[in-house]
């Protein structure tokens, strides 16, 4: 697997860095840039949007995420996914301003052309 098979939009599912681990799904979409890097948009819920870059070596994708909070606050964090297939994405993460005691974890799965989105 290379860096060129992640490239996509995947449905994502999967549970905060918090004590009430409250879930939550969305859409990511990871493309590359001009230097082979990873470019992550992660589109949660109706109104979140997170942004990353990272990389990929030895079937494990790294990226450095951020996004704006409804007050102005900066959140910054790292997810690491192990790809089991160019289809399927395990992952867990972190923020900087996050709940120490617990770790986040998300799944992807690759949309395909004949999925529906809403699904």
């Amino acid at each position: 697997m290379t860096v060129n098979d992640l490239v996509g939009t995947y449905k994502i599912s999967g549970h905060n860095q918090d004590r009430t681990q409250s879930s939550y799904r969305g859409i990511l979409t990871l493309s590359l840039d001009p230097h082979d890097r990873i470019v992550a948009l992660w589109q949660i819920g109706d109104d979140q949007v997170q942004q990353g870059v990272g990389f990929y070596k030895d079937h494990i994708l790294v990226i450095n995420f951020n996004y704006k909070s409804d007050t102005g606050t900066i959140f910054k964090g790292v997810v690491v996914y192990k790809c089991l297939t160019m289809d399927v994405l395990d992952g867990f993460w972190s923020e900087e301003l996050g709940d120490p005691d617990y770790l986040g974890v998300e799944q992807a799965y690759r949309i395909k052309e004949t999925d529906d989105l809403l699904n």
